[in-house]
């Protein structure tokens, strides 16, 4: 994929909006919203609990970004106590699967890639 910012100096969003989808898409808690709500809707709580180790502020600054893209649809049920279901949408599911795919292929290959590391360290340690 070409990407480029037109010649110019920046950070090239204006020219490049895609490069800022993506950052959001393949973001460390991005990738793990995406991948964690292809299995099913979750409500803000259990997916925070799912992901593990993200903070609620974090969490919700993901979800919103994502909701913003086009990804994540937020289904707000005027109940007490207040109930929040997250989902995908088409869009949103589309980029989640290719994500899945990208994170399988880095489990089926991590051997290789350990192996790489130490062969890399090995050839540079006097």
């Amino acid at each position: 994929m070409a990407v480029s910012n037109g010649g110019r100096g920046g950070d090239g969003e204006a020219m490049c909006p895609h490069r800022l989808v993506l950052e959001h898409v393949t973001s460390r808690w991005g990738v793990l919203v995406l991948i964690r709500l292809l299995e099913r809707p979750h409500r803000f709580s259990e997916l925070r609990r799912a992901i593990g180790r993200v903070s609620e502020k974090m969490l919700t600054q993901t979800l919103q970004t994502l909701e913003r893209d086009g990804m994540v649809h937020r289904d707000a049920k005027p109940v007490i106590p207040p109930r929040v279901d997250y989902s995908l949408t088409g869009l949103g599911r589309e980029a989640a699967e290719q994500v899945r795919d990208l994170a399988l292929w880095t489990e089926k290959r991590m051997t290789d890639v350990l192996a790489a590391r130490q062969a890399y360290d090995e050839a540079r340690t006097p």
